[in-house]
């Protein structure tokens, strides 16, 4: 085995190099390199493609604005979009008729309005897999007034959110629309401001997630859900930190509107504790919607009360 693996490795690494030496973008299905992620995209119009992409470090953005398009790293954690927001909103843009993002890096995103973001999607279903957003001011943003589906699988969201540089926040994750929303098998740290998860949607399901908000700063929700949800949210592992601007409530429903019913959201199986010198006595649930949770056995450390109706 010790004599195959490095066989293994190089021939994995051959293609990546070949198609780094040809173009850093290209069309998987036809061979086509080009030199900015923006010609790629361009290139599909209103087609079908996968956009591969070598490793490097790319201060290039792009709008979607049709076709369905998988962009992919040719080597997961390698492809790294920094610091240019097209339309000053995010790396990518998103108004196609689908798009899935794997393996992509996006970091240092920041544009006036306090809501750069490594993908704002705007139209089109939209799945996120293996992919980081850093050190930005909101990792994904967006969702249109439709029946779309979002799906974000093994990715991880860091230093991400703010309250200080516009009048609204800016979040890890912050999507609306009139489908559903599938967050699974992923992480949340050291959020910077704002909610770790806010969705204005009316299906949820958050599940297999950490929320490790132990060098969080001036953060608020683990999860908002301010105008209400069905769903389900469980086996998440969720850390409390000790610098909150607000540390009331780790899952609050309907803090601001009860545009959908939340009568049954299920809760169950997640864990929960405080971090050193955390302020006690939040809830896990805070409840404002007026209608009956499903809340179940959730493990809860010192310091957290269930379930609060608001």
């Amino acid at each position: 085995m010790r004599r195959i693996l490095p066989l293994i490795a190089l021939a994995i690494a051959a293609p990546a190099a070949a198609q780094q030496a040809r173009a850093p973008f290209t069309i998987a299905e036809t061979g086509q390199g080009f030199q900015t992620i923006d010609e790629a995209v361009q290139s599909v119009r209103m087609g079908t493609a996968t956009i591969l992409i070598a490793p490097g470090v790319y201060r290039q953005c792009t709008v979607q604005a049709g076709g369905h398009i998988t962009f992919k790293a040719v080597t997961p954690g390698t492809a790294i979009f920094e610091g240019t927001a097209c339309e000053g909103k995010a790396a990518f843009v998103l108004r196609g008729q689908g798009s899935t993002v794997d393996g992509i890096v996006f970091r240092k995103m920041r544009v006036a309005d306090g809501n750069g973001a490594g993908i704002r999607t705007e139209m089109g279903d939209l799945v996120v897999r293996n992919a980081m957003f850093l050190d930005s001011q909101e990792g994904i943003l967006g969702g249109e007034p439709a029946a779309q589906k979002i799906s974000i699988d093994h990715s991880t969201f860091a230093g991400l959110g703010q309250c200080d540089e516009s009048p609204s926040c800016s979040h890890s994750i912050y999507l609306a629309n009139r489908g559903s929303v599938v967050i699974t098998n992923s992480r949340f740290e050291r959020g910077t401001g704002g909610h770790y998860v806010k969705l204005r949607v009316p299906k949820v399901t958050i599940a297999d997630n950490s929320f490790d908000d132990t060098q969080g700063r001036k953060t608020n929700y683990m999860i908002d859900l301010p105008e209400g949800a069905t769903g389900l949210i469980t086996r998440n592992t969720f850390v409390q930190g000790p610098n909150k601007e607000n540390h009331s409530g780790l899952i609050v429903v309907s803090a601001e509107a009860k545009t959908y019913p939340s009568a049954g959201l299920r809760i169950e199986g997640n864990d929960a504790s405080l971090a050193p010198k955390a302020p006690t006595n939040p809830a896990f649930v805070a409840n404002m919607s007026g209608e009956q949770l499903a809340v179940g056995a959730n493990r809860l450390g010192a310091g957290i009360r269930l379930y609060e109706v608001r």
